[in-house]
């Protein structure tokens, strides 16, 4: 069996790789080791609500800009909604409210209102980010054509080089005077980095002149919904999107890659399965790379990336209110809340490593666009501050469980303070920290961005494509042109061109990977009033044994409003049964209703065991 292209990682650069390739025709296998693909682009169930992982703003979104030409061509703007959110940010601090409304000329007057001192330098930021987008979009690809072009790079790209020569801390106190509103311009600076004084002014003016171009935008129903969408996208197109899968080797013959060695995340005991290939995308993390690859290749990367610096994390705090949030007086969508000790730019850094009941954080209120997230009775928001997986990494799982509830009262408090009343109104709460986002997106020290934003680390110097083995691409966050929605998305679609362009193909044939762990219904019956029991066909090698966890995992649920298509089950079926049986708590939620309805021979994928 073969296929032209394995993606080893189901983020958004890989799923955004494998269905561009797959409208080009090609035929595709993308492994995910998680149970659901996308990445940081994903939701889980809580109660009553469905909890989003990593979105809280997409920039982008603009009129004629790449990210709506890439939906469009993969016809996502048919299926998935996106909801422009109300202005970019407000700020609190010791200084009263500031807010940052969409589109150029409401920020400058919102900007020169409150600081009219710095009218000039707030002129000129704003016409430096319009600039860098459009300059960057008019860039020529070859690279033998920039260097014919370098000395003419002033002329031709004025704010793009201007913008590249500073760090966003060297260009704001070179143009503005006033600290606050240096502050004010960085409130949401979490969502790129942890420091103004290393982050790239060149990158941080592509997202932020997004924003400002045409706002934030929020994909109704979480990012799951998109993620699901580009991975339907691939099957539907000839390819095969396999969860539960973790890539363990990449095989290379003669400097060449030819396949890709896999086995079943949750279950040990399969035997690895090797799949050839005519071509790779890395889609996972560069530095995990090297354990795939054999020597000399596994050496060569380890010394290119070898002095790269990795992005800081984030910790979020998912949070499930049972009414809405005006009556506090929340009338934002994003709310910075200033750390007390940051007095000039200097200090932003140091607030991020420092003390948590000082510590700068976003909140969110997601109802205040319709997510799709909560019971209209209800809502949800999120919590996000940078967080570094040094705080956690050693921690006893005692002390780690103990530190992240000391850290969540920490904040519950600092919300409650800045909305009286708030925290009264919380019936659901979780802490993800560094770690969290480490061990589920394999990304070390849980860096969301890659490699960070740097100088040194932006643009032309950050890894694309084959620079390693001719025929191994590598597109996510730690590659061209960075981390974020935005530029995974990018990076991924960039990536397929370049492959496409380059036509390492051969002939295929339409054979597909049978996944063993889809299986039909065999029975459904009804237990008593709350307990309704379903049994499947057992998986071939099925390790799942009574009084196990396994994730049941609907392949076509008939009801899915406020709800996700798997449960974690144990199994109630003894391990030399013929089926598989578990108990579905009939809870009145979509995923029970769906269950009720199931028929003989309708069909779910078994992901497990687990203790």
């Amino acid at each position: 069996m073969k296929y032209n292209t394995v993606i080893i990682g189901g983020g958004l650069a890989g799923l955004t790789a494998g269905a561009t390739l797959s409208k080009f025709g090609r035929k595709v296998l993308l492994l995910e080791q998680h149970h659901k693909p996308g990445g940081c682009a994903t939701t889980f169930k809580r109660g009553d609500f469905i909890i989003e992982v990593g979105l809280h703003e997409m920039s982008g979104v603009l009129k004629n800009g790449a990210i709506p030409q890439i939906f469009k061509m993969l016809e996502v703007d048919k299926e998935v909604e996106m909801l422009k959110v109300p202005e970019f940010y407000a700020a609190y601090s010791d200084r009263g409210k500031f807010v940052l409304p969409h589109d150029y000329d409401a920020a400058i007057k919102a900007l020169t209102d409150k600081y009219p001192e710095d009218e000039k330098g707030i002129r000129r930021f704003m016409k430096v980010l319009a600039g860098v987008r459009s300059e960057g979009l008019k860039q020529p690809s070859s690279s033998l054509v920039k260097k014919l072009i370098y000395p003419l790079m002033p002329l031709l790209y004025p704010n793009l080089v201007e913008a590249s020569r500073h760090t966003v801390g060297s260009w704001l106190d070179k143009y503005l005077s006033n600290e606050n509103a240096k502050i004010d311009l960085v409130a949401h600076l979490a969502y790129w980095g942890d420091d103004p004084y290393t982050l790239s002014m060149y990158y941080y003016s592509l997202p932020f002149s997004g924003f400002i171009e045409n706002g934030g935008h929020f994909i109704k129903g979480g990012s799951q919904k998109l993620s699901d969408y580009l991975a339907a996208y691939i099957q539907n197109n000839g390819g095969k999107v396999l969860l539960g899968k973790k890539a363990e080797k990449i095989v290379i013959e003669n400097g060449k890659v030819t396949g890709v060695t896999f086995r079943d995340y949750f279950n040990d005991n399969l035997d690895p399965v090797t799949i050839s290939c005519d071509n790779v995308v890395a889609n996972c993390a560069i530095p995990v790379v090297p354990d795939l690859l054999d020597e000399p290749y596994a050496g060569m990367l380890k010394e290119k990336i070898g002095d790269k610096t990795n992005s800081c994390s984030l910790l979020c705090m998912y949070l499930g209110f049972n009414s809405g949030l005006e009556k506090f007086g929340v009338k934002h969508y994003s709310n910075v809340i200033e750390g007390e000790d940051v007095k000039s730019l200097k200090d932003v850094k140091p607030n991020h490593q420092g003390d948590w009941n000082k510590r700068r954080f976003i909140f969110v209120d997601y109802n205040k666009v319709d997510s799709g997230l909560a019971p209209p009775d209800k809502s949800e928001g999120v919590i996000c501050t940078v967080d570094y997986i040094g705080d956690w990494e050693n921690l006893s799982k005692k002390d780690y469980k103990a530190k992240k509830e000391e850290v969540a009262q920490i904040l519950l408090q600092r919300l409650d303070n800045q909305f009286p009343g708030i925290r009264d109104s919380i019936e659901y709460y979780e802490v993800s920290t560094s770690k969290t986002i480490q061990r589920y997106t394999s990304n070390p020290t849980g860096s969301v961005y890659g490699y960070a934003q740097s100088k040194e680390q932006i643009g032309d110097k950050r890894f694309r494509n084959n620079f390693l083995i001719p025929n191994l691409y590598f597109a996510s966050a730690w590659a061209f042109p960075g981390g974020g929605f935005e530029g995974s998305i990018t990076g991924g679609f960039l990536a397929a061109l370049q492959m496409n362009k380059d036509k390492i193909w051969s002939s295929v044939d339409d054979e597909q990977f049978v996944d063993q762990r889809t299986v039909p219904l065999k029975e459904r019956k009804q237990i008593d009033d709350k307990t309704l029991e379903l049994s499947f066909e057992k998986p071939a090698d099925s390790q799942v044994q009574k009084g196990k966890y396994a994730c049941v995992n609907l392949i076509s649920p008939k009801v899915t409003e406020l709800d996700l298509p798997y449960r974690w089950l144990p199994v109630t079926s003894n391990e030399e049964d013929e089926i598989l049986r578990f108990h579905i708590e009939l809870d009145d939620s979509s995923f029970a209703k769906s269950c009720e309805v199931m028929d003989k021979g309708d069909k779910a994928t078994i992901y497990g065991p687990m203790d």
